[in-house]
């Protein structure tokens, strides 16, 4: 039987091509394919829109970004990345392990095959310094989550014939809001892996679809579909056992709110094994209540010590933490950067992931190489006054909790509008070092850095602290402001109105991007774009940039 191949759109496509260059002239032609097409709205500017697949949203080709940029993208991104993912996967855990596990769990393969998109994605329409700055950020995440799933495959009991092994006597499972460095005096004898960052958290961004059947599996139990889907998820995912049993012992925690007290009671009911529950006070800037959060750290770490039999270490603890005040004062250098001037090289999506990535999972050697490769970068665009990004018109705060499933909705706002996000509610929750002289002092900034954990301080924390915003809009020189609106949150939901009010009084420009946070069901990407195009064309009465991203359909895309 003969194979016929339908070449109509290649040749559409060759035709369009040749009309351009007919058009432009070859000298304009050429300096399109070297340096790549400009990002205006003119006609003879680029048009990433056109790139992309109906419903799916996957390109039909490469985006062109001129020569050394495509290049550098192959090479440095796309390349770069599989080779070391390849090698992380056979250092940290072996093929053996991943492929058992790629088999018995779902959200691996749906997950990390397609991980390069999600590079595609956030990194759209990016050049120069900021397409690989940002890249570096991916970078450090993407090996951070093939270490903690190859820990998890190397120790499961269901992998191993229901055995108990080393790697799994030596391993903490815990909430993925527990922060890592609670394990940090035990680091140099276990490893902690939190329980749902992979499957949950990281799914999201990668994989839209991923966490729907979790959501509809806790539901289909009895749980009413009104609680926070973020919790929902987590459950479902223990309802379906789509979890590795990987550790002795589980600490839990009620972050951020009700809902995930009940996650923590599924977990305890499905797991069934020695679980410490490791409350976040609601009033942590009561003193009092912070010296209850002390305690409870205390018992917490006792926990452990009676679990394993391996006492506290304090100079275990004091190596790492001050391994993580080195992230943090570098973060401070990058927000100072971004402060006072145009020169900051990272986009809005890679900067929020990799900042809550990095300090909610720990200290690690993988955040310290990148951020020396980003150090590089930045200080290049400093010393040589290299803006990143030239087409910015709004410097944008993003304000409360972000929908998961659409992280890189910032990336297509620069592109379609010139909206730049500088920085995001979450890359600020812990704005402090942990001082290391005395196990007081050490004891008394750990507690308030448990309480300022993603969603706590500055979500449900009080309005001191939601009404920070105004403060850090000010700082971070930002005239727009982005609010996240998640739906299916008692506490946002219930400031709203006063939001609204500070808007108007204060005279900012706010645009509302309502969202469930994983469930892209409830309200669609599209949704989303179409919102913030009213605002844009009727409030501030702009053009697009890109005229291509106005309106396309990715109902189905990852």
């Amino acid at each position: 039987m003969a194979i016929k191949f339908d070449v109509s759109g290649l040749k559409e496509s060759f035709s369009k091509q040749v009309a351009v260059m007919k058009k432009e002239g070859l000298k304009k032609t050429a300096e399109n394919f070297w340096y790549g097409r400009p990002h205006t709205a003119d006609e003879g500017g680029r048009r990433i829109g056109e790139l992309f697949e109906n419903k799916t949203g996957l390109y039909k080709h490469r985006e062109w970004r001129g020569v050394k940029d495509t290049m550098y993208y192959f090479y440095m991104i796309w390349l770069y990345n599989y080779i070391f993912m390849v090698k992380d996967v056979m250092v940290m855990g072996g093929l053996v392990n991943f492929a058992k596990g790629v088999w018995r769990y779902r959200w691996v393969g749906q997950t990390y095959l397609p991980v390069l998109h999600w590079f595609d994605r956030g990194l759209q329409g990016m050049r120069g310094e900021a397409m690989a700055a940002s890249a570096w950020h991916y970078r450090g995440m993407v090996s951070t989550t093939i270490r903690q799933f190859q820990r998890m495959f190397a120790a499961d009991t269901r992998l191993h014939g229901g055995k108990q092994n080393d790697i799994y006597k030596h391993t903490f499972a815990h909430n993925e809001t527990v922060w890592g460095g609670m394990f940090y005096p035990w680091s140099d004898k276990f490893q902690n892996v939190p329980l749902e960052m992979i499957p949950y958290f990281v799914t999201c961004h990668v994989n839209s679809h991923v966490v729907l059947n979790y959501i509809d599996a806790v539901q289909s139990i009895g749980l009413p579909g009104d609680p926070c889907p973020m919790c929902q998820a987590e459950s479902g995912i223990f309802v379906l056992d789509d979890v590795p049993d990987y550790a002795p012992l589980v600490v839990t925690c009620n972050e951020a709110c009700d809902a995930s007290v009940s996650t923590s009671t599924l977990q305890d009911w499905f797991f069934d094994k020695p679980l410490f529950s490791l409350p976040m006070p609601m009033l942590f800037d009561d003193p009092l209540v912070k010296k209850y959060c002390e305690r409870e750290i205390e018992e917490c770490w006792k926990f452990i010590e009676q679990q394993t039999g391996v006492p506290f270490n304090w100079d275990q603890m004091v190596k790492k933490l001050e391994a993580q005040n080195e992230l943090q004062r570098f973060e401070w250098e990058k927000w100072d950067v971004i402060c006072h001037s145009d020169y900051y090289p990272v986009n809005g999506v890679a900067q929020a992931l990799y900042r809550i990535y990095q300090t909610q999972y720990g200290e690690w050697e993988i955040w310290h190489k990148c951020d020396r490769k980003v150090r590089k970068i930045m200080e290049k665009c400093v010393s040589k006054k290299i803006n990143p990004f030239p087409q910015t018109r709004h410097r944008v705060i993003a304000w409360s909790c972000a929908p998961l499933y659409y992280s890189n909705w910032c990336t297509w706002a620069y592109n379609c509008w010139g909206l730049n996000v500088v920085i995001n509610m979450d890359s600020l929750m812990f704005d402090m070092t942990i001082r290391t002289d005395s196990y007081e002092n050490m004891l008394e900034d750990v507690a308030q850095y448990h309480m300022w954990a993603p969603m706590r301080r500055m979500a449900v924390g009080g309005m001191k602290h939601m009404f920070e915003l105004w403060e850090y809009m000010e700082r971070f020189n930002c005239d727009m402001v982005a609010m996240y609106d998640q739906l299916q949150c008692k506490g946002v939901q219930g400031v709203h109105g006063l939001f609204e009010d500070e808007f108007r009084r204060r005279d900012v420009k706010a645009f509302w991007i309502p969202h469930a946070l994983p469930d892209c069901r409830t309200v669609s990407r599209a949704e989303i774009r179409r919102l913030i195009n009213d605002y844009m064309s009727t409030v501030m009465h702009e053009e697009p940039l890109d005229p291509s991203l106005l309106d396309f359909d990715d109902s189905m895309t990852w």
